[in-house]
């Protein structure tokens, strides 16, 4: 049986678009406000603005901590939230997205463009290599994340990811049931160079 993970700090991954449809700035303020009501601090791209601003500013409005990391250059745009917690202002996106994995025990998305996509991707496939050891999820608000599902799951079957690997990325529809699945997923191990190769040529043989 599976142990279960406590999070201290969860990454928030999410759109800065001011145009999302005001279901998904429902979602966004519903999560901040549980997260803060569950104690968890919050992790996010320290901007005030789209699904971003509305995360934080619910989980502070809620009596929790948010920890926000900004690029000088999305700072000095005027982005940048100045009522956080903590703000770490780094150089660059890839700074970013190492801090924000580094201060954090997991990592959620809710919808967003490409810099939510490219979040996502980096940390799961960082957990993949076990470079970290911490879990990606999905919160689909309405379905927004069915696509990428699909997409996954049909990488999965096309062998281009092993099942164990798939698991690194769960989804749900509520912020409850999606940190359930979190707290438990088995995260899998990096096969050994033989187990690799025979991986690899498997493939190659079919």
């Amino acid at each position: 049986m599976n142990s279960v993970r406590l999070f201290r700090r969860v990454a928030v991954f999410c759109g800065s678009s001011n145009r999302a449809r005001p279901k998904y700035f429902d979602a966004a303020r519903a999560v901040g406000q549980a997260l803060a009501a569950r104690g968890i601090e919050v992790v996010y791209g320290g901007g005030h603005v789209g699904l971003m601003g509305a995360v934080a500013d619910a989980a502070l409005g809620a009596g929790g901590k948010v920890i926000g990391v900004i690029p000088e250059k999305l700072l000095a745009l005027e982005v940048g939230h100045t009522g956080l917690t903590e703000l770490h202002i780094v150089p660059g996106m890839h700074p970013r997205k190492a801090l924000m994995a580094e201060l954090s025990d997991a990592f959620i998305a809710l919808p967003g463009g490409m810099g939510t996509l490219d979040e996502v991707f980096e940390a799961a496939t960082w957990t993949q290599l076990e470079y970290q050891a911490k879990p990606v999820g999905l919160l689909n608000i309405g379905g927004f994340f069915d696509g990428l599902l699909a997409f996954l799951n049909h990488s999965t079957a096309e062998g281009f990811m092993r099942p164990e690997t798939r698991q690194i990325i769960q989804d749900d529809e509520t912020l409850d049931g999606l940190l359930a699945k979190l707290e438990r997923v088995e995260l899998p191990s990096l096969p050994d160079g033989a187990s690799l190769r025979a991986i690899v040529g498997a493939g190659q043989a079919s």
